[in-house]
């Protein structure tokens, strides 16, 4: 199995934080994942991209990247199944299945990481989550040393969140992804800025305006160094919904189909003052209040302090508490992406 002693995870990170591993392994198969099973690491970290993990001090723990890669194509007569390693670039494949012409995946396009990552996250964008088209995650026990298959049930998605991320978080690796993609495709076009698309677009299309609308929104981390979304749209009772919007009558706000209501994270933030502000060498970004940026000279404690910040004006305005979207390591592992209260 591959690996490598004092590694600077500078560029294995979007924020750009430096911060050293005392190893970093990078298994490819089964037997790389049996040798790693005899090590019994006790403070260790799963790393995909990086596009998704704030590291908060310049030491990191122990790092297990997997690169398992590969993609396979396999159809029935109604779905085409795609199967793919985890190691495999999320993006990457997205194109792949676009120009081969399978479709259902085009409203995820441009989500940073690995496809490992994909369903711990349950990701999702534009009315679309991955949990909408996952057959079956296969799944890698470190204790046992045994290698499970999880069906879409199996994996418990819930919104950005999994089994994976839960019960089962630094326990085993995700090896591969099967994902389930109709032979007979309609355009999921509901949501904002890609309602502007023609009423019959094809897959191309779509995939072209989801990348378009992002790029928009969003800050490149190769010129801007991020993760994206910070924090989760917060997902409230009708009642809070109810007496929010008798406050705040242009409050945006999507209705989910339990008819509890999602409201839009980033529309709070900029509402609590935080849109654009620089601090420490940190910031929240000018044209999506939902992505915290590094300037270039600060820190992932920098981060840190402002999100906390952010959270507490965000309550202390709307009564809501803010759940990061983003995994924070320390220095002596994962601490977690749940809800936290400053």
């Amino acid at each position: 199995m591959k690996s490598q002693s004092n590694f600077s995870l500078k560029f294995s990170n979007s924020f750009a934080f430096e911060s050293i591993t005392t190893c970093l392994y990078s298994p490819e198969s089964i037997d790389d994942l049996k040798a790693l099973s005899l090590l019994s690491l006790k403070n260790f970290y799963i790393l995909g991209e990086g596009s998704n993990t704030l590291f908060l001090s310049h030491t990191a723990p122990v790092i297990i990247q997997p690169k398992f890669m590969g993609i396979e194509i396999k159809e029935d007569e109604n779905f085409y199944f795609i199967t793919a390693g985890s190691g495999e670039n999320w993006h990457q494949l997205v194109t792949y299945c676009v120009n081969n012409g399978y479709a259902g995946l085009e409203n995820l396009a441009l989500i940073p990481g690995s496809v490992g990552a994909a369903p711990i996250q349950n990701i999702g964008a534009y009315g679309v989550e991955i949990s909408d088209v996952i057959d079956a995650v296969y799944w890698y026990e470190l204790a046992t040393q045994h290698l499970h298959k999880f069906s879409k049930e199996q994996c418990q998605f819930a919104y950005r969140d999994s089994i994976f991320k839960q019960q089962l978080r630094d326990k085993g690796i995700i090896t591969k992804v099967i994902l389930k993609l109709p032979k007979v495709w309609q355009a999921n076009i509901s949501y904002q800025g890609l309602d502007l698309l023609d009423t019959d677009p094809t897959v191309e299309q779509v995939y072209q305006r989801v990348i378009e609308v992002r790029q928009a929104k969003l800050p490149d981390p190769k010129f801007k160094p991020n993760a994206g979304s910070f924090f989760k749209n917060p997902v409230v009772d009708l009642k809070t919904y109810q007496r929010l919007a008798q406050q705040y009558p242009n409050m945006p706000a999507y209705v989910q189909a339990n008819k509890e209501v999602k409201l839009a994270a980033g529309w709070l933030i900029e509402q609590a003052g935080f849109k654009g502000i620089k601090k420490n060498g940190v910031g929240v970004h000018d044209k999506q209040a939902l992505v915290l940026v590094n300037h270039g000279d600060g820190s992932g404690e920098a981060i840190y302090q402002l999100a906390l910040e952010i959270n507490q004006k965000v309550y202390e305005k709307f009564g809501i508490y803010l759940q990061p979207e983003v995994r924070i390591v320390a220095s002596n592992g994962f601490i977690g992406n749940g809800e936290f209260h400053g």
